[in-house]
């Protein structure tokens, strides 16, 4: 999800060293086999035949993800998405062409996930993916 560079992102770029948050983001994002999970996902989700335009799949689940994996609750992941250049680099919104999802929007994805027994199916598959090259995901941490 390639985006303009903002002022922000400049300045950003500058700095010598990555955070941690910024590593675990690029090492999950890497590692974690997008088209795969979208494809699982895809035929139960919301193809905006009434109401509001859906939010972008991938979107979602990165949010869903990084969520997770950060420990984060729905408005945490809301704020993050806005507080973090690398959340937000992750996630691939741009503040300046849209807003995050907010946290409603991603309790009714959460619960979609729920209802056909997906999340599960996720994190086992991410798990699999993972284990396959040595590694595994705990709390916010790749070992």
């Amino acid at each position: 999800m390639k985006q303009q560079a903002s002022f922000a992102d400049l300045e950003y770029s500058a700095r010598r060293k990555p955070t941690r948050r910024e590593k675990f983001l690029t090492d999950l994002d890497r590692l974690v086999p997008w088209s795969q999970l979208v494809a699982l996902i895809e035929p139960h989700y919301y193809r905006g035949e009434r109401g509001r335009p859906p939010v972008g799949l991938e979107t979602m689940l990165r949010m869903y993800l990084c969520q997770n994996c950060l420990g984060l609750s729905d408005e945490g992941i809301e704020d993050a998405i806005v507080d973090s250049i690398a959340v937000r680099r992750f996630v691939g919104i741009d503040l300046i062409e849209r807003q995050a999802p907010d946290a409603t929007t991603l309790l009714k994805f959460r619960r979609l996930l729920e209802q056909h027994k997906l999340g599960e199916a996720l994190f086992a598959k991410v798990g699999e993916v993972l284990q396959a090259r040595g590694l595994k995901v705990g709390t916010g941490t790749i070992v």
